[in-house]
């Protein structure tokens, strides 16, 4: 089998639109097949996260288990013929389109001194368990033991298949001290709307429509030891960009998650993943097509009651853990989601996160700027969902194309965004709160080499930093076997050390109501159209590490060529020797360098000091170039 990223090309994807009107959509509609997200990894918890302050984390074995100097094999994964990522311009099928110029670049000299939005000395958050309001009961059914899947097609013949259908490889739970269950939920699901548009502020007064049976699956991963459970349980809402579940959070977080002991719990919430429909660009991974003994029984009603489900979902984690959680319980529940489902959780803070109260806070990745509608009539929704996102449509109540989160939630909100959705982004930005934080990080990609596969291969003993640290020196252009093949090298860069960091500082805020550090924002234009760069072409401003401030590439978010999905894959230029040598004389002084900028980048909140004993293991791999 072929390896997930290669630098060889061998599919060219044709036919796809080269003008910035791939959406990625909740319906799934005009998407080309291509791979959702993968992940499937773990480590022990081996220190006790609730009596540990901020920045600290149970130790990870910085023992490399590979030879030093030697790039990590990628281990082949599934080709799912989907891609489950969206620009963040369009990161759902309602939201309107924003406009920017995501390519260009200004030459700046660099600023030493980026702006900080500065955070209250005394936060007012204090942390109360949620009371779940009057969030409709659910019958839990499960664990499902039906199994009788349809087999692949052809051209994925002998790839490794799971009971529990998801966007990429199974998930070996029980290599990492790990289960995975998955359950079958039901119960009555209400849908919303409002006597007038939905405000810019996100301050919506939401009224009840009507009602819908429902009958749903949520997959769960938890420690098989209960001794290691951390009390935090992590709730994502599946992307359905591409018409199947996926899992793009699960793809960045999980080392997080599981070597703190975390629970997982994914969500269908919305309908295509089940039921499939206009648009599904995997019907074979649609769960009712995929096993109907299995999944046959499944009903979802709509996209109009996602949102109940989803509050019912996180009620059921509070409810009847010795179900869902195999008896653990749970002290914090979290809600998570990326690009296309960061849009939904936005509409669900601002109609439903202080009246459901369910989750103990937010972590949304790669929002967009506008959010996703509340209403759209059913006939409307099956046969074209993109058109719910405009205001002329009988009944529908279209998000704002500027959405901005509430001022009044009393629950812990972090916003995460990769260098390639702040521009478009950036006009619903707000500052911080003692309930709000945005971090805005450099040298990122909406997705990149370590969610588009290195991390998939990653077992949390180093290697996969050295996949990631040796991967800017010979970054792949080409994924899924070669069927996307990008004109310029993708994105290495760091984003998943940041978002680890921003899971485990909204953990600690929720536990101890003491928030993050506000971040520096990144540096743009007056009219949002470039970033401002350093000498060498890289982003000045925002959250940095030691891959940008000791740089062996130019990693940036923009500036990928062709057409396709490449757009959201960012770029690296690799430096030449001749600029090595000028950068750096000796391999010792690249080392020094990069491990004062690690130090810097831990002393910030950047990343956390577990990966830091990696990411200094990955640089010393330099010297043996």
């Amino acid at each position: 089998m072929h390896a997930l990223i290669t630098d060889t090309p061998m599919v060219k994807l044709e036919h796809l639109p080269v003008d910035g009107s791939i959406c990625l959509v909740d319906d799934a509609a005009g998407i080309t097949r291509m791979m959702g997200e993968f992940l499937s990894m773990g480590h022990e918890r081996t220190v006790d996260r609730k009596s540990r302050p901020a920045g600290q984390v149970g130790l990870l074995s910085s023992s490399l288990s590979v030879d030093r100097g030697i790039i990590v094999k990628i281990r082949a994964l599934l080709i799912v013929p989907i891609l489950t990522v969206g620009l963040v311009s369009c990161s759902s099928s309602d939201s309107k389109s924003d406009s920017s110029t995501t390519d260009s670049v200004v030459t700046s000299t660099p600023d030493t001194t980026p702006t900080v939005t500065e955070a209250p000395i005394e936060p007012a958050f204090t942390a109360v368990t949620p009371t779940t309001g009057d969030v409709g009961e659910v019958t839990v059914e499960g664990p499902i033991t039906v199994s009788n899947r349809v087999p692949l097609p052809d051209f994925l013949a002998g790839v490794p298949t799971s009971p529990v259908v998801l966007a990429g490889v199974p998930f070996e739970a029980e290599k990492f001290g790990y289960i995975e269950e998955e359950f079958f939920i039901s119960g009555t699901a209400n849908s919303y709307g409002s006597a007038g548009a939905l405000s810019a502020d996100g301050v919506w007064n939401v009224t009840k429509i009507d009602t819908a049976e429902y009958k749903t699956r949520i997959v769960v991963r938890r420690p098989s030891d209960p001794a290691k459970f951390s009390g935090s349980v992590i709730t994502e809402w599946f992307n359905v960009t591409a018409g199947i579940d996926s899992t793009p959070a699960w793809s960045a977080l999980w080392p997080e998650i599981v070597r703190e002991g975390g629970a997982w719990v994914g969500v269908s919430a919305q309908r295509v993943g089940i039921e499939g429909g206009a648009g599904s660009t995997a019907p074979f991974l649609v769960l009712k097509n995929a096993d109907p003994d299995r999944y046959g029984v499944l009903n979802h009603p709509g996209d109009n009651y996602s949102y109940d489900i989803f509050s019912q979902a996180g009620a059921a984690v509070w409810r009847q853990p010795e179900t869902i959680l195999g008896g653990l319980t749970p002290e914090i529940v979290l809600a998570t989601g990326q690009s296309q489902s960061a849009s939904r959780l936005t509409t669900y803070a601002n109609a439903f996160g202080l009246a459901d109260d369910v989750y103990n806070g937010y972590l949304l990745i790669s929002r967009g700027q506008s959010a996703s509608t509340l209403f759209c009539p059913n006939a409307v929704l099956l046969e074209n969902p993109r058109s719910c996102s405009d205001s002329t449509v009988p009944e529908a109540v279209p998000g704002p194309a500027s959405a901005q989160i509430r001022a009044d939630l009393t629950r812990p909100f972090l916003i995460a965004e990769a260098e390639t959705d702040v521009l478009r982004y950036r006009p619903a930005t707000q500052d911080d709160t003692d309930v709000l934080r945005i971090w805005e990080s450099a040298g990122t990609a909406h997705s990149d080499a370590y969610t588009l596969g290195i991390g998939d291969a990653d077992t949390a003993t180093g290697d996969g930093d050295i996949a990631l640290f040796e991967a800017q020196s010979a970054p792949p252009s080409s994924v899924y076997y070669g069927i996307i093949t990008c004109g310029l090298p993708l994105n290495v860069g760091p984003h998943t050390y940041i978002l680890r960091s921003a899971l485990h500082g909204l953990d600690h805020w929720v536990r101890s109501g003491e928030p993050p550090t506000s971040m520096p924002k990144l540096e743009t234009n007056a009219d949002l159209s470039a970033y401002l760069m350093d000498a060498h072409g890289i982003v000045l401003g925002g959250i940095r590490t030691p891959y940008v401030d000791v740089p062996l590439a130019v990693l940036s978010g923009l500036g990928q060529e062709g057409g396709s999905f490449c757009g959201l894959f960012g770029t690296t230029r690799s430096f030449t020797a001749d600029e090595l040598a000028a950068l750096y004389p000796t391999s010792d002084d690249f080392i020094a360098k990069w491990n004062a900028a690690t130090d810097a980048a831990v002393e910030s909140g950047a990343i956390l000091a577990v990966d830091a004993e990696n990411i200094k293991a990955a640089g010393v791999t330099y010297a043996a170039r």
